[in-house]
């Protein structure tokens, strides 16, 4: 754990609270991307986050400081997103029909060389996008973690609490769904 992050915790713990509104401004938005990605909602991202924050908060005094600070509340923020996930899946699936449309990062216009190229790019993401929101929420966390992420098997092994070999093994299993659900909404 770095120095720093050392020094706030032990502030923190000793009541002063502006010490973990450094550790918010530090992480916050590292993990809102993250949970981004794996709640695809502005609106839930946040409220995932902010949770997420709450609850380290709440169990501060409970960090062992074995890991790294990022990494134990990385793990509260994915372990939260992916029960946000669990709670809306009937949700999801009862809405879909009327709200089928996800929200799209904006199009990078600076590819302007060929015409509709920034429509193509914005149709695949969406596609993607779709079809990463119909994962369980288990093979979308990992794909995510992993390619969108570019995280290292031991730490998704330890943010998740699940052995390497099966960080692996979902992983695998999700991008077969993934590339099947493609190949589906493509046919």
């Amino acid at each position: 754990m770095s120095a720093d992050d050392h020094r706030l915790i032990a502030d923190c713990l000793r009541g002063e609270t502006a010490a973990f509104g450094a550790l918010v401004r530090r992480y916050q938005d590292r993990l809102y991307n993250t949970v981004y990605r794996l709640v695809d909602n502005a609106e839930d991202a946040h409220d995932v986050v902010q949770e997420a924050f709450l609850s380290a908060y709440q169990s501060l005094d409970g960090f062992k400081g074995d890991a790294q600070f990022f990494t134990w509340l990385y793990r509260i923020a994915v372990n939260t997103a992916i029960s946000l996930k669990r709670k809306q899946r009937a949700v999801v699936s009862i809405d879909a029909g009327r709200n089928g449309e996800s929200a799209i990062d904006p199009i990078d216009q600076s590819d302007l060389s060929r015409p509709g190229h920034a429509l193509e790019q914005a149709e695949q993401e969406r596609r993607v996008s779709q079809a990463l929101s119909r994962l369980s929420p288990e093979h979308r966390a990992v794909l995510v973690m992993k390619d969108m992420e570019g995280q290292k098997y031991e730490m998704m092994a330890e943010v998740l609490r699940v052995p390497i070999g099966t960080i692996r093994s979902r992983l695998h299993r999700a991008r077969l769904e993934l590339r099947e659900l493609l190949e589906k909404d493509e046919a």
